[in-house]
């Protein structure tokens, strides 16, 4: 049973404040295997205290200085994979592989999209008018981060931080802190001075309000769901502070009669199951070019039917359990709307697969779903599902295709599956998403991720992950 009993705060890991204490669970059969201490307000206040005192002196670090401890940061998280990778298979669900090769690696492959945007970063420039514009480190950072994406989130959050010369508070989700404690360790071998990376476990409504509220801290970034990220705008709202969201999506995949239909329909099936289904910008609304309709449909059909299913402790491309309780009985419920709401079912449906080892019986896995003929006026074509369920209707021409593409209130990201340069280009111009996918091809590390409208604001990775994390100083040049 592992006890998670310590907070890393000013560069040592210290009692709580906080008693309070809750049950971590392995998704995949239900089991306990630890336990976890929350957080309160006294504890945020602790963290803040001392990312407060240290920016006095880690603002004042220059970019070299900087960039060696990332090149640290980066050494250690590489001897640490395996140990995130297990910690999140554990707590998440993410299958071996994919835990070690896709979510772990995110902690490396972000650090170094970081590291170049860094590298290629004027701090300080002379503009046209000669006056002097510096970009400096905001301050103190409040991070609030999501059980699905653990450490590619933390990265996201955690190393432009630290890369800026701001000092954080990070806020993992409570359900998945076995893998944020490790990424404190990394932080902590890397040779951070004290308070510059801070560590409060505990829950949104008690640890995440106390630092979005608090007076001394300067920025919240927040990466969930809609409802909570407009929790979070408003309670920061009174100390007008800066807010970074990445929020919720449900994303288009227009799929055009030209193109590689096989590859393309079978491609996407497998990126809405992806992680179990659970990624915000998964494309869950599969919209096809009607002559190319029927076809599609049959695709889809086998390859939902061929998706594997299983132990997320075995290696494999198989999809593992949804992470709890709250989420499955929410997929399944959506599954239910579906059915009654009178859209075809193509595969899957409710109740759990076929053929799970008994010892899984009690784990939330769910049947890898496909509806087809579904209407804009459904709950499963409109609302966030977050599970493997896909939703396919047809289109007759570009410009339908493109209006239901944008008919939603998310906007994280699309995707266009075309044999031609021309309409891909054209169509993505059109799409209200901060990411477009063009046949497969996704964007990579280094570029920014965000999205328009419910899906939040501002940008993460790279150079404008950065920018976030960086206030803008003008001054005349000097003269006697």
């Amino acid at each position: 049973m592992i006890t998670i009993d310590r907070f890393y705060i000013d560069g040592a890991w210290v009692v709580p404040n906080s008693t309070a204490k809750m049950a971590i669970r392995t998704p995949s059969t239900n089991a306990q295997i630890g336990e976890l201490t929350l957080g309160n307000a006294a504890d945020v206040d602790r963290a803040v205290a001392a990312a407060k005192t240290a920016f006095e002196t880690y603002s004042m670090t220059s970019k070299s200085e900087r960039l060696s401890l990332l090149r640290a940061l980066a050494k250690v998280t590489r001897a640490r994979i395996n140990d995130l990778a297990h910690a999140i298979t554990a707590e998440m669900g993410a299958p071996a592989t994919m835990a070690r090769e896709v979510q772990a690696d995110a902690g490396i492959g972000h650090l170094e999209g970081f590291i170049a945007a860094l590298e290629a970063l004027e701090e300080e420039e002379t503009l046209t008018n000669g006056d002097i514009l510096s970009r400096e480190p905001i301050g103190v950072c409040g991070l609030i981060t999501p059980w699905n994406w653990p450490i590619n989130q933390i990265a996201l959050k955690v190393v432009p931080a630290l890369a800026t010369g701001a000092t954080c508070v990070l806020k993992p989700s409570e359900h998945t802190p076995l893998s944020a404690q490790i990424y404190a360790e990394i932080v902590h071998e890397a040779g951070y001075p004290a308070g510059v990376f801070n560590l409060v476990q505990g829950d949104g409504p008690t640890v995440g309000a106390a630092l979005s509220r608090h007076p001394d801290v300067a920025m919240m970034s927040f990466t969930g769901s809609t409802r909570a990220g407009s929790a979070v705008s408003c309670d920061a709202a009174p100390t007008i502070k800066r807010v970074t969201l990445e929020l919720g999506g449900k994303s288009p995949n227009l799929v055009f009669a030209d193109c590689d239909l096989e590859t393309r329909v079978r491609e996407g099936v497998a990126a809405c199951f992806y992680n179990t289904g659970q990624s915000c910008d998964a494309p869950t609304r599969m919209l096809v070019e009607r002559p190319a309709y029927e076809s599609a449909l049959e695709i889809a059909r086998v390859a939902a039917e061929a998706q594997a299913v299983g132990d997320p402790t075995n290696e494999g491309d198989h999809i593992g359990p949804l992470f709890d309780a709250i989420q499955y009985e929410r997929v399944q419920g959506m599954i239910a709307k579906g059915i009654e709401g009178g859209a075809r079912l193509l595969a899957g449906g409710l109740g759990r697969p076929e053929g799970l080892a008994e010892a899984l019986q009690t784990g939330w896995f769910v049947r890898p779903t496909v509806f087809c003929d579904v209407t804009p006026d459904m709950a499963i074509w409109r609302e966030e599902i977050f599970g493997p369920v896909l939703v396919i209707t047809p289109f007759d021409t570009e410009a339908e295709g493109i209006a239901m593409a944008n008919d939603t209130d998310y906007g994280l990201a699309a995707y266009i599956q075309t044999g031609s340069a021309e309409r891909a280009t054209r169509v993505a111009r059109r799409l209200r998403a901060g990411g477009i996918h063009i046949n497969g091809r996704d964007a990579d590390y280094g570029s920014p991720f965000g999205g328009f409208k419910q899906s939040g604001n501002g940008r993460e990775g790279g150079r404008l992950g950065l920018e976030d994390y960086l206030e803008i100083k003008v001054r005349p040049p000097f003269t006697t």
